[in-house]
């Protein structure tokens, strides 16, 4: 299989050279935004392409409010704390994510609480979200939930859309609003993700997308906080600021903000990379499907995106009949200039969470063992 998938990967991007597992795409307008912000001197975090930026995110999307920070983890940090997530507090997520979704919560003195996920979305499963909560949560006087033993708050429960695919955020909005828990989605994967016609981090009051080197489309740092109520939005426009208030010349700040806005720099990138995301997600969904057939009578099979969703395929992925297989072909490809990789380590696994609270991780100790990432880059601009 090895031998198979270099083959077709060189065939598909028509190069002889190493093939990374998601470049970024330059073909459009971002020299001459880029350059426009050279231009004007206006290259930190007031400028036009900030708002333009942000407007774009707002019209795609369909959500209310858009917040362009500094990166992904910030955005997430901004939401998790515009959630109300505080010191000692409790966050449900999945231990079957990026180590960043964790980062944030570590620095907010928040800890994360590990429950499995869904084979179909490799996302948060609701079915163990609810039986993890039966176990251990009970409903205070408040309203609020509680852990059996700790006595510490749930404060809100953030799945995240692995590899771009939606999770099943119906049911998982149905458990939290039972036991009053915030949602707060972790879309930094899912750019051009919708679950039943709707984008993906636009169902919590608050989420956080990423723009990373390796997302579907990059400000080569990056994030954006997409907020449910514009009021809450302006909100937390104010709080990434600094929490300055507006003035001329004089420096008041009316509560502890963050210093996480981005810079006019990165939007203009971010701008042009927006003109060309629809022909972004169209080129990754031609190689999915065409991966799909590669696979389709082997041993290997491609994940493909969950019924009810229709995923940006931001990172194409197989599962492998086993693990022996699996290193293989993870061994054999990059010997052969083609990236392959694992998934990441799950998060109970790493020795600053080791001791957090879990429940079952049957699916997530299958997919860790089994699934790799193949090449994923748009099929056209590989080598522009």
């Amino acid at each position: 299989m090895h031998k198979k998938l270099v083959n077709f990967v060189r065939d598909v991007y028509q190069t002889k050279e190493f093939v990374p597992l998601h470049a970024p795409t330059f073909g459009g307008n971002e020299k001459e935004y880029v350059n426009n912000t050279l231009d004007s001197t206006f290259v930190s975090s007031v400028g036009k392409y900030v708002d333009q930026f942000e407007q774009q995110i707002e019209i795609y999307t369909g959500t209310a409010k858009a917040i362009a920070t500094v990166n992904g983890t910030a955005a997430l940090h901004t939401a998790l704390y515009m959630a109300g997530v505080k010191s000692g507090d409790l966050v449900i997520t999945q231990a079957l994510t990026f180590v960043a979704t964790c980062n944030a919560l570590y620095h907010m003195g928040a800890e994360p609480v590990f429950v499995d996920v869904s084979k179909s979305s490799l996302g948060l499963c609701p079915k163990a979200l609810e039986c993890y909560l039966e176990d251990n949560a009970f409903i205070n006087n408040d309203g609020f939930s509680q852990h059996n033993v700790t006595q510490q708050v749930f404060r809100a429960v953030v799945p995240m859309h692995t590899f771009g695919h939606p999770v099943e955020l119906d049911e998982l909005m149905t458990v939290c609003a039972k036991w009053n828990i915030a949602l707060v989605e972790d879309a930094a994967e899912s750019l051009g993700s919708f679950y039943k016609g709707q984008h993906t981090g636009t169902f919590g009051d608050f989420s956080a997308i990423s723009f990373n080197g390796n997302k579907i489309i990059t400000t080569g740092g990056g994030g954006m906080v997409l907020c449910k109520n514009y009021d809450d939005g302006m909100h937390t426009k104010h709080v990434t600021t600094t929490a300055k208030v507006p003035h001329p010349y004089e420096f008041f700040h009316d509560e502890p903000g963050f210093n996480y806005r981005l810079p006019n720099l990165n939007a203009a990138l971010g701008c042009a990379q927006m003109e060309v995301l629809p022909t972004f997600l169209k080129q990754k969904r031609e190689l999915a499907l065409q991966y799909k057939d590669l696979f389709l009578n082997s041993d290997f099979k491609f994940i493909e995106e969950p019924e009810y969703a229709q995923s940006n395929y931001w990172l194409n992925a197989i599962i492998c009949p086993d693990v022996a297989s699996r290193e293989t072909l993870i061994k054999e490809t990059n010997a052969n200039g083609v990236m392959t990789r694992p998934i990441w380590k799950l998060m109970h696994r790493l020795p600053m969470f080791e001791n957090a609270f879990r429940g079952s991780l049957t699916n997530s100790e299958l997919i860790e063992a089994t699934v790799i990432n193949i090449p994923s880059s748009p099929l056209s601009g590989h080598n522009e």
